[in-house]
């Protein structure tokens, strides 16, 4: 809560809420102001199996693919910038990974 309290999104600048748990990782586009889900991506979405080819790689890895899966979407929706919500997990390892790979994909924090 003490993250969540000081991040609000809106329309025009979402905010990028992303959950770890101990095998998969969520990213999710919030529209705090109209409280909807702009765009949705995890390890266990029908098109992370598609880019992967269903191949199992390191969970690092995959939260990297998770990170260009969500720009992408953001791209497709006229989003460029977002503001970064780790909730609870520091900024490290596979959060780090997937605000990198996000980035990599266009989407400026």
């Amino acid at each position: 809560m003490r993250v969540r309290r000081r991040i609000h999104g809106t329309a025009a600048r979402p905010r990028l809420s992303v959950f770890r748990s101990a095998l998969h990782i969520y990213a999710q586009l919030i529209d705090d102001v109209g409280g909807v889900t702009l765009a949705a991506a995890s390890t266990r979405s029908p098109a992370f199996r598609e880019r992967t080819g269903g191949k199992k790689i390191p969970r690092k890895e995959s939260a990297g693919v998770v990170g260009g899966m969500i720009a992408e979407m953001a791209k497709a929706k006229g989003i460029a910038a977002v503001v970064f919500d780790r909730g609870r997990c520091r900024y490290h390892g596979r959060v780090k990974a997937l605000a990198d790979g996000a980035r990599a994909g266009g989407l400026a924090f």
